[in-house]
């Protein structure tokens, strides 16, 4: 990986990709090699973001953009398609270098031949192909696939000297792994059959003795070994398994968007005023540098900006202190500040470019049962940051097999975006009253926990699995898909952020935010807001409502006692309630229409089941 420079600039990827499904740690398909995203440790050109309560949630002083991203080389198996040579980059160039040294003029005259370059065959001129497996372990290591150990052990002879592989595909046309072929120089040669066995390395290590069949402990992101005791599994490279984002997302709210705030954070002085508090943090002298060195930051910038300088050191008192907020990001407490925010209780007119929103009297809205407030929210921005990362399977946050990226750092790679949306409060005594005056409810939700227990996905998020979680789960899903058809939205263009609460919570709440953040039209000229009108909205819940009633994949949807990813869905499916996954916060998972309007044995358990009944009770009068 140290011995190949890469050339700088050549791909191009999005912010948001980069913060996504090409994390760090992730491998990226470029149209003439494959990469894995580096740590942040080298990231050197980027921009700040800055969102302080998000911020000290997670431990961290601030957020950064990528400006430019970089890679390091993985895998490092490639062969040639014409002379079938497999073998590492580092073999590769080793034979470009012979060719350079042996040709000098000629290679001058070829110097994009060069593995810096393009990745091709010194001799045939064929560009390389990257391995197609690789090996991954559970506490999110991964390594190349132990090939030159692989052919020897299932030959059962020791590793020779001089290891030189060819990669064949068999001639008989046997399908599948046994038609790949490794052939080694000594005349060693194996398929690839059982390369994806249960706990095949396991058995080749105790029957060889071979450290290559055990997990190398490797990190290709940040040029790092680690000891492992695991067994690794062999996984196809672009398999949705090597890599699975712990993403996290906030919105900004009062008083963290104020606009002295704001007018604080796009200053020059404040980003140096950051770099200054990190060194003082990593020499441990945060309380001095607090006494000493922010009352002349604050001078600094009071002059910058043009305001009060007692009001910029009580801001940058609030931000440097991380005493004065210890709320997790996961917790029922941080969302509950932003629940508060949506439905006005921290709202100032005019306080913020970044947040404004208009809350509507209800009693304005006609037809519009249970639901208690609605806000529209004509200006958000919202912080998504990238954390972490797993292998083979998701975790939370500090679970087993979790990595996180932040090292060294005291920041996280995030973006930020703005847009706008309509945020609804649900009646919490009418949610109460549904729940304990029906006990099939409970028989419902308790199905899903069941099927909950048998799926990794299910048992991390368990504890979320109540019928006023379910409930407003997918009256979330209902209302985007309405939207979307009603009002031309595109349905990935629109996400969903909920609020909910258990009986036993401190902090209650009910509520439903419905935003988009799309760059066009749709999530800058209020098209969203408008649809949040009195005269437009009552008949949108109303429809979407309604729309649960039938499914076209009726009556498999309505009886399911399982559906959807391990099973994690009752009345649910694409027809009916399931969002492209960018919309959904729970990847498509605890949904059941059933609880909004009924089911076919037991039509009275939905929360709006009276009014779906009504409406058809005229449908068939007319």
């Amino acid at each position: 990986m140290n011995d190949i420079e890469l050339i700088q600039v050549t791909y191009s990827v999005r912010a948001a990709q980069a913060i996504l499904q090409y994390g760090v740690g992730a491998m990226v398909d470029f149209p003439n090699q494959t990469l894995m995203t580096a740590s942040t440790k080298y990231w050197d050109d980027f921009a700040f973001i800055y969102d302080e309560r998000f911020a000290k949630a997670l431990g961290v002083n601030r957020f950064i953009r990528p400006n430019k991203i970089p890679y390091v080389r993985f895998p490092q198996w490639y062969f040639c398609p014409k002379c079938r040579r497999f073998q590492t980059l580092m073999q590769w160039n080793e034979q470009n270098n012979k060719e350079k040294k042996d040709n000098p003029r000629e290679y001058k005259q070829k110097l994009k031949h060069n593995m810096a370059y393009y990745l091709r065959c010194p001799k045939c001129k064929c560009d390389l192909v990257v391995a197609r497996i690789i090996t991954v372990c559970n506490r999110g290591h991964i390594n190349d696939f132990p090939w030159v150990e692989w052919v020897h052990a299932k030959q059962g002879k020791e590793i020779c000297k001089t290891p030189s592989l060819t990669f064949k595909t068999n001639p008989s046309g046997s399908e599948g792994l046994e038609g790949l072929t490794i052939e080694c120089s000594c005349k060693c040669s194996a398929t690839l059959k059982d390369a994806f066995g249960e706990d095949i390395f396991a058995k080749l290590y105790k029957k060889t003795g071979m450290e290559k069949f055990k997990c190398e402990g490797l990190h290709p992101y940040k040029f790092k070994k680690e000891s492992c005791d695991f067994f690794p599994v062999t996984v196809q490279r672009g398999s949705s398994s090597v890599y699975f984002p712990v993403v996290y997302s906030s919105l900004v709210i009062p008083p963290y968007s104020g606009r002295l705030t704001q007018k604080i954070e796009n200053s020059i002085t404040y980003k140096i005023c950051n770099i200054n508090f990190e060194q003082a943090v990593a020499f441990n002298e945060t309380a001095e540098w607090i006494k000493n060195k922010l009352p002349e930051y604050a001078k600094k910038l009071s002059e910058e900006i043009g305001a009060n300088r007692e009001s910029v050191e009580e801001v940058l008192i609030r931000k440097f202190s991380a005493a004065n907020y210890k709320t997790d990001v996961t917790s029922t407490e941080y969302r509950f500040e932003e629940y508060n925010a949506l439905k006005g209780k921290k709202y100032q007119e005019n306080d913020s470019d970044c947040f404004s929103l208009e809350l509507i009297k209800i009693e304005d809205y006609k037809n519009l049962p249970f639901v208690k407030t609605i806000s529209l929210v004509n200006t958000i921005k919202i912080v998504k940051t990238l954390i972490g990362f797993s292998r083979i399977n998701p975790v939370e946050k500090g679970g087993f097999g979790f990595v996180d990226i932040k090292g060294e750092n005291l920041w996280y790679p995030a973006y930020e975006i703005k847009g706008e949306g309509i945020f609804l409060e649900l009646d919490e005594n009418a949610i109460n009253n549904w729940i304990h005056n029906n006990p099939e409810i409970k028989k419902r939700v308790d199905i899903m926990k069941s099927n909950s227990e048998k799926s990794l996905l299910g048992r991390t998020k368990s504890s979320i699995l109540t019928p006023k979680f379910v409930l407003l789960h997918t009256l979330s899903h209902l209302l985007i898909k309405q939207l979307s058809f009603e009002c031309g939205y595109s349905i990935a263009s629109l996400s969903e952020r909920l609020y909910w609460s258990k009986e036993t919570d401190k902090n209650q709440m009910a509520g439903i935010f419905i935003y988009t953040t799309s760059g066009d039209s749709e999530g800058s000229l209020g098209g969203l807001v408008r649809q949040g009108r009195t005269d437009i909205f009552p008949q949108i819940f109303n429809n979407a409502i309604l729309s649960a009633k039938t499914c076209s994949n009726d009556p498999i949807c309505i009886l399911s006692r399982g559906q959807g990813r391990d099973s994690l869905n009752l009345a649910s499916c694409y027809a009916c309630s399931l969002l492209p996954e960018t919309c959904c916060e729970m990847s498509n998972s605890f949904l059941d229409r059933g609880l909004v309007v009924g089911t076919y044995k037991a039509d009275n358990i939905g929360f709006y089941s009276e009014i779906a009944k009504r409406h058809f009770k005229n449908t068939a009068l007319l």
